[in-house]
């Protein structure tokens, strides 16, 4: 059976998984929802968690908004769990903290912003008429 034809998936989610790989039920069972969801997010596509809970829904055979809350939270800590142990994406910068240094006349920084020169010192002669 392909996933176009399982309960909660759609025509979107059943492209999404295709192009990922998971073209069947039996694919599906395989990866599991978890590892499902994050292959999906990881070939540049933004699910939403209501895509998690539809593959755990199709898994199971119910409807993904009667996937109970103590199953949804556990579905939760898997992601986290190995979204953590996943190195970074591909083509990606990992962000990193944002710095901005400011000089003073003299080149030297002023690391809060006192008495910082925009475009270097004002004393410059930029040989415009005054």
């Amino acid at each position: 059976m392909s996933t176009a034809q399982l309960r909660n998936i759609g025509p979107k989610s059943a492209a999404w998984l295709r192009q990922v790989g998971l073209r069947s039920a039996e694919d599906l069972a395989a990866a599991g929802a978890v590892q499902a969801f994050l292959k999906v997010r990881r070939a540049g596509f933004k699910p939403s968690l209501n895509l998690l809970y539809a593959l755990e829904g199709a898994l199971t055979g119910c409807h993904w908004h009667d996937v109970p809350e103590d199953r949804r939270q556990q579905l939760l800590a898997e992601l986290e769990a190995a979204s953590a142990a996943l190195p970074p994406a591909r083509g990606r910068p990992v962000g990193g903290p944002v710095t901005t240094a400011f000089y003073n006349s003299d080149g030297e920084v002023q690391p809060d912003g006192g008495d910082a020169v925009a475009d270097g010192p004002a004393d410059e002669d930029d040989g415009l008429p005054t």
